[in-house]
């Protein structure tokens, strides 16, 4: 269990940049963390794996406390990080020296490695890659070698901080995809994006606005109760669609997107 407890930060007093937030997220989640650009999504992901720390309040992940550094070694093994620019991950000269270097850093023992990383790889697809060099492969394909790397350590958690932002529409979906299929295995997913599309695959919604948090509840609740252009989002394509279709007070009562796909195959 993930839990913030009224966390502030700021980096310069009296200009916060989080306030008083508050959350639970429990195991086996798939949570989107959504707002415009500047509310504060990448530092909670930062004060979630204890690259920051609170001013304020208390993030702690299980037993352990960001705030104790005797505990940000374990919290670290436990909640992983896919950054923006996989790039910014990137260490070694190879993809299977990039996978294996994490691993050796949690010290690992040597005769498990092999099998961690052809688990690792085959989850992204990137087996047939192990002697490439990570700066020649496409922006898709560092970021599932990135996400290899993440998904070997076998945490608890992953955290996606705009993952798929620079990515092409082929290789975010490729992406989107592994981080479906790691839900599916009972990983717990948190997904930062300003991309709404991406947020019907989530169990949640967690509404960023101005370092505060505005909404955090269930998707279909959110698309018929919040007006996103308040918060300079867009609905996404399916939604839009099924308002039109449909009246707004029948959204609560149906599979949207099962209606979506269905009024697809019919015409």
């Amino acid at each position: 269990m993930l839990t913030f407890d009224h966390v502030h930060f700021y980096y310069k007093k009296g200009q916060p940049i989080i306030e008083n937030m508050s959350f639970t997220i429990t195991s086996g989640e798939f949570v989107a963390i959504v707002g415009a650009n500047g509310c504060g999504k990448s530092t909670i992901a930062k004060l979630i794996d204890g690259l920051l720390l609170p001013k304020e309040g208390r993030v702690t992940f299980e037993s352990l406390d960001t705030s104790r550094p005797t505990d940000l070694d374990k919290i670290h093994e436990h909640i992983g990080f896919v950054f923006q620019n996989p790039e910014d991950q990137f260490i070694t000269t190879t993809v299977m020296d990039e996978v294996v270097f994490g691993l050796e850093n949690i010290r690992v023992p040597r005769e498990e490695i092999q099998s961690r990383l052809d688990h690792a790889l085959q989850a992204v697809q990137m087996e047939n890659y192990l002697d490439a060099m990570p700066h020649q492969l496409s922006g898709g394909q560092k970021q599932r070698v990135a996400i290899a790397a993440i998904v070997a350590m076998r945490p608890q958690i992953i955290i996606f901080d705009e993952a798929t932002s620079m990515l092409d529409p082929e290789g975010r979906e490729q992406v989107l995809s592994i981080m479906k299929e790691l839900h599916h295995q009972g990983m717990t997913i948190i997904h930062i994006t300003h991309h709404m599309e991406e947020v019907l695959s989530a169990e949640r919604i967690l509404l960023i606005h101005k370092g505060r948090l505005e909404f955090d509840g269930n998707p279909m609740i959110f698309f018929e109760t919040v007006n996103v252009g308040d918060y300079q989002l867009e609905q996404p394509f399916a939604v839009r669609l099924n308002t039109m279709l449909h009246p707004p007070s029948t959204l609560l009562m149906v599979d949207w997107k099962e209606m979506i796909r269905l009024q697809w195959s019919i015409n």
